[in-house]
């Protein structure tokens, strides 16, 4: 059976019994709760970064990336929205990139309008594990500056809306930086699926296959 991917969801109802979906479950070090049967990503988001106990969680962190279910590290980045310093955030982001580098996992990216910090961060190292941005749906231009770069791009529940970014960034995008997923929105990840397979003009079935071997490019880049 043909099995749907979903890169990075909140809604932790979609159990992972469901056998036609495969989900990845991004959870937060300040709620991280083990569950040895369903795949993970885990990190310091910026929206729950506290000042006085990150360094904590960081270690925390570090003990567990080493657990099979954690695939990825994140989501975690930068976030012009919120008041906690962009600085701050850059050395939160950093430190973890630095675990996941230690542990060879890709890493999950939240970016709300920082983009150009987030270029220019990456002019300025060299990083050894993959980076994927979940829910773009920013303007075309930056997904080129990102994909030169070696960005993965994961797009969400706005293929679903006619002429959204997302929308023109998939129909000039290569398909093999591409993951799909619904995020924390109620929308079931097939409808993401038909919606990206119409603009691609291929099946959802190759679709399927084609996410499921942009994954495990992930984890054979050294």
């Amino acid at each position: 059976m043909e099995q749907f991917l979903n890169f990075h969801t909140h809604n932790s109802s979609e159990l992972p019994a469901e056998r036609s979906i495969l989900t990845i479950l991004g959870q937060d070090m300040a709620t991280y709760g083990f569950d040895p049967d369903r795949w993970v990503s885990v990190g310091i988001h910026p929206w729950y970064v506290d000042v006085e106990t990150w360094q904590i969680q960081l270690v925390e962190l570090e003990g567990r990336v080493a657990q099979e279910e954690v695939k990825m590290i994140g989501e975690c980045g930068l976030d012009r929205l919120i008041p906690l310093s962009l600085e701050i955030q850059l050395q939160v982001f950093e430190a973890q990139v630095q675990v996941a580098e230690r542990a060879q996992k890709p890493v999950v990216i939240h970016c709300v309008r920082a983009f150009n910090e987030l270029l220019q961060w990456h002019k300025n190292r060299r990083t050894q594990v993959p980076l994927i941005i979940h829910g773009f749906n920013t303007q075309p231009q930056i997904a080129r500056q990102l994909l030169q770069k070696g960005f993965y791009l994961s797009l969400g529940t706005a293929l679903l809306r006619e002429n959204s970014n997302a929308t023109k960034v998939l129909q000039e995008m290569p398909i093999e930086r591409l993951f799909l997923e619904n995020d924390d929105r109620d929308v079931p990840i097939e409808e993401v699926y038909q919606a990206a397979s119409v603009y691609l003009q291929c099946t959802t079935g190759h679709l399927q296959n084609q996410i499921w071997t942009n994954f495990a490019a992930l984890f054979s880049q050294k």
